[in-house]
């Protein structure tokens, strides 16, 4: 394990501003002089893998905790790791896909035991979201060395990487598990989403331990936590350090607070870019605009350590699961304008830290055209979320309605994920076809089944990825096709630009087999050579068109360097 230094960093101007922007943020309208989300992160292309899921770079790792292969189907552990991951940064496979980001799974150490009163089964804590000690590397995954030298590889390759943190919960109690103490935890009531109350200061799951984020009343650590360090020759270290930041910051020692510290540490040890926020709406919503601010001072105190870290240096990021957030249109549009009603309380997420919220309402609008659905975000995120970032996607972890889930139409859904305004949310096996139908799994165990790597060798993996590889690298290339202005040019076939500033893009799709003209309207001057991304092929604007031969899918037309 490093030896981590993390007491002694004193930020002064946070230190006597903190309290006073818990109370009042909340409250606040939007301000319109606000400044936007970096164009980088409104763009962003992220990756979002579960690390037991995705490649088992260490064998020797899997039986870390004598773990048990009694789990029912994909709800045990599958050796995945954080090594797993480095072998991939390293091959260049996230490059190829023009991923800017990659986030994964909660890699602090989960509950050894198991659960299984539900109709899912027994089941492990594979997925990382049942935590038990969040200042160390659940040694299934790794440690502390490879975390590092994840994040270093990362970086090497110019690829942020986004830790998922949790606040919310601990772990199940399992029968080999601890209980959490009752001054940290709640049992009960169980969550009825009726109100502010029953849907943030209640009982989540049986299987969890919710934390008592309302409260901001001191508490001791946990004897099992104590005894922990004890036996691991830390305890002395992590006291000395919670002394320290509780002096620097004079927050309460509240549960929350605890948590907060130990989370922003991986940030200011190991340079960790950004957040995505776990059951957001499920905790007093403060606490997110400190875990926000204490992330910052954390990025900028390794950024000052670190001068030859990656750059430019975009800000910290963090991104919120606001469980059923869409943007226009979604199933539950009625719950959110740019804030969530509770009921009785409304809170707006882009006011409490958040750059960005899952939007899960995009595998549904994803169904209807092109056309249709860039319009539509188009029409959103140069309105009321101007400015503001959401992340896309068709599948994910815990979303039971993916968009084609049989994969049977893999590349229409990949051109509408990756030509849509917004960031976008790569999960883990989207681009290799993953089917999200397996056989004989319970629940959201379908949703989970391991990469198949030998996919990628095949001719019809092969093409797919391919077909991911070149819109990703457009994307990255050219902050227009997710952050700019989209204008449709012509209807049939189906012709767009985006622009943000100079940087300048238009794309059609469906192109038919005869010389095909494409317009680009005012979007480029007569004379100027473009190319087009997909094929390679370069054109000379004439009379505010190009000609195409051939039958085109996509074709991406940007300036010829």
């Amino acid at each position: 394990m490093i030896e981590r230094s993390r007491a002694g960093f004193v930020h002064a101007s946070w230190r006597a501003l903190s309290l006073l922007l818990i109370t009042q943020v909340v409250a606040a309208a939007p301000s319109p002089s606000q400044p936007p989300l970096d164009e980088f992160w409104r763009n962003a292309t992220i990756y979002f893998l579960l690390t037991d899921r995705f490649a088992n770079g260490d064998p020797g790792n899997d039986p870390a905790v004598g773990q048990q292969r009694d789990a029912d189907k994909y709800r045990g552990f599958e050796g995945g790791d954080i090594e797993g991951v480095i072998e991939r940064i390293d091959s260049g496979y996230f490059s190829a896909l023009g991923v800017d980001a990659i986030w994964t799974t909660p890699l602090i150490e989960n509950v050894h035991g198991h659960v299984g009163e539900n109709s899912w089964g027994t089941t492990y804590s594979y997925h990382g979201y049942w935590p038990l000690d969040w200042t160390a590397v659940d040694p299934r995954l790794g440690n502390e060395v490879t975390l590092a030298r994840l994040i270093s590889a990362a970086h090497a390759k110019g690829i942020r990487v986004l830790a998922d943190v949790i606040i919310n919960h601990a772990g199940a109690p399992t029968a080999i598990d601890p209980k959490w103490p009752t001054a940290w935890v709640r049992s009960g009531p169980s969550c009825d989403y009726k109100s502010f109350a029953g849907t943030a200061t209640c009982e989540l799951s049986f299987t969890l331990q919710d934390i008592r984020t309302e409260s901001d009343a001191a508490v001791e650590l946990p004897e099992f936590l104590v005894d922990k360090w004890r036996r691991e020759g830390r305890l002395a270290q992590e006291q000395t350090e919670l002394e320290a930041f509780f002096a620097r910051t004079r927050l309460p020692r509240a549960p929350k607070y605890f948590i907060v510290k130990w989370l922003t540490d991986w940030v200011r040890d190991y340079g960790i870019d950004g957040f995505r926020v776990d059951t957001a709406k499920h905790t007093d919503p403060e606490v997110w605009l400190v875990l926000k601010r204490e992330a910052e001072a954390a990025l900028a105190d390794w950024r000052a350590a670190n001068p030859e870290r990656l750059r430019p240096d975009h800000p910290f990021y963090m991104v919120g699961e606001i469980y059923n957030f869409g943007v226009a249109g979604f199933e539950n549009a009625a719950k959110f304008g740019l804030a969530y009603e509770y009921g009785d309380r409304s809170v707006d997420f882009y006011q409490c830290g958040f750059d960005a919220l899952i939007n899960m309402g995009f595998s549904t609008h994803a169904r209807q055209s092109p056309a249709a659905l860039f319009s539509m975000y188009d029409h959103e995120l140069q309105g009321r979320f101007v400015g503001k970032g959401i992340l896309n996607y068709i599948s994910s972890h815990d979303d039971m309605k993916p968009l084609d889930p049989a994969r049977t139409q893999p590349y229409l859904a990949a051109t509408k994920l990756m030509l849509s305004p917004g960031a976008v949310q790569i999960y883990y096996g989207d681009e290799l076809s993953r089917s999200l139908v397996v056989p004989g799994t319970k629940g959201d165990a379908t949703l989970r089944s391991p990469m198949d790597w030998r996919t990628e060798n095949t001719r019809e993996g092969a093409q797919i990825l391919q077909h991911w590889q070149k819109l990703g690298r457009f994307r990255q290339a050219h902050p227009a096709v997710g952050a700019g202005a989209h204008q449709q040019l012509q209807a049939e076939p189906l012709v767009f630009a985006r622009v943000l500033a100079d940087d300048r893009v238009v794309v059609a799709l469906d192109v038919g087999n005869e010389m095909n003209r494409i317009p680009v309207g005012e979007v480029f001057a007569n004379g100027e050579r473009l190319i087009d991304r997909y094929s390679g092929e370069q054109v000379m604007v004439e009379n505010h068109a190009v000609h195409l031969s051939g039958k085109r899918a996509v074709v991406l037309l940007a300036r010829a360097e």
